[in-house]
């Protein structure tokens, strides 16, 4: 591979945490490919640590859908299919409506203005055409969404599936108008909240899961035709 860098050892996460992080933001950003093989020895020598933190950051990476390790062939950087994808925003679509459905019951009134300031945030951020700045704030909004519906087990599970296409979050808010898009249905999700209308708040969840799977599968489409 010879792609990584050495990891930051004075750090107070756990080795393995900061391992899992250094290789899924290596994944996310595209400097493993997926097909990819990933071998503990070199991973570890590359990051200039010892093999059993890598070995179970892999194994967590596995669990969140970014490697998959096949017996007897080692482990590959996993790619992501039309069909995971649709699989995928099945579930989150369901989820995101009953977290969104939740939240407009059980928010609180400084909550709903951090949430109203985050959409604020990321208009400013459209106009300067600052995706890092964006993607950064959408997932501020989108954390602080699932907090608010108070159940810490759907939390969890919306935050796995997230986690699986999260490599292509830059991509599909890159593709032309999804930005201004999705800052309206953003904004259709908190008027519905603010409102208390569990059934509005739901609907709007779902639209913005339909629209963010169809523009995600367009773009991928379009990136894996021109071999990016």
């Amino acid at each position: 591979m010879g792609k990584l860098q050495p990891i930051n050892l004075d750090t107070y996460q756990p080795l393995r945490e900061v391992v899992c992080e250094a290789l899924r933001d290596a994944i996310r950003k595209g400097i493993l490919e997926p097909g990819e093989r990933l071998m503990e020895v070199q991973v570890a020598d590359e990051l200039g640590i010892s093999r059993t933190p890598v070995r179970e950051a892999i194994r967590k990476l596995e669990q969140e859908g970014y490697v998959i390790m096949m017996p007897r062939r080692g482990t590959y950087v996993a790619d992501v299919s039309e069909s995971d994808v649709k699989e995928i925003f099945e579930i989150r679509s369901a989820l995101e409506g009953l977290a969104t459905g939740l939240a407009a019951l059980r928010i609180e009134p400084e909550e709903l203005k951090t949430l109203e300031s985050y959409l604020v945030e990321i208009e400013g951020y459209i106009r300067k055409n600052d995706i890092e700045k964006i993607v950064e704030t959408d997932i501020k909004f989108h954390g602080l969404l699932y907090q608010v519906s108070r159940n810490e087990r759907l939390v969890g599970i919306i935050s796995n599936l997230k986690e699986q296409l999260a490599r292509f979050r830059t991509l599909s808010m890159s593709y032309p108008g999804r930005l201004q898009e999705t800052l309206e249905e953003h904004s259709e999700m908190v008027e519905a909240i603010a409102n208390g209308d569990v059934s509005a708040a739901r609907d709007a969840a779902e639209h913005h899961m339909e629209r963010a799977e169809k523009t995600l599968l367009k773009a991928l489409r379009k990136s894996r035709k021109s071999g990016q």
